[in-house]
């Protein structure tokens, strides 16, 4: 976290936000924002499609189910900027690396990847 300028949380699609009424990576993110001391940016990245949850899913068809799901809302925000993206949970990191794609192409400098549990 030392080298890091932008904390950034997996965003839910605004249904499932809805009918969820918590995102629990922003949860976690602005609590680690607080505790580091870095700044947190919880709608620099957006939810643009609508995806299935990923638990049906292989590696594969992870990947293909979030390609194109997300897109950079504030890229003053991102750009040339170190991002700690935060997610609650990494199972093929099939998410994460779409976000990191999606912040990378919209010029951040570059992104690591910080959950709270990982399931293999």
């Amino acid at each position: 976290l030392a080298e890091a300028d932008v904390v950034v949380p997996v965003p839910l699609h605004r249904w499932r936000l809805f009918a969820r009424r918590y995102n629990q990576a922003a949860l976690l993110g602005a609590r680690i924002a607080r505790l580091s001391g870095l700044s947190y940016a919880p709608d620099a990245l957006v939810r643009v499609r609508r995806t299935v949850s990923q638990g049906s899913f292989g590696h594969s068809g992870r990947s293909r189910n979030v390609r194109g799901a997300f897109a950079v809302r504030r890229p003053k925000v991102v750009d040339g900027k170190a991002i700690v993206l935060i997610d609650d949970v990494l199972t093929t990191g099939a998410t994460v690396g779409e976000c990191a794609h999606t912040l990378l192409a919209a010029g951040a400098r570059s992104v690591d990847v910080l959950t709270l549990a990982r399931v293999e």
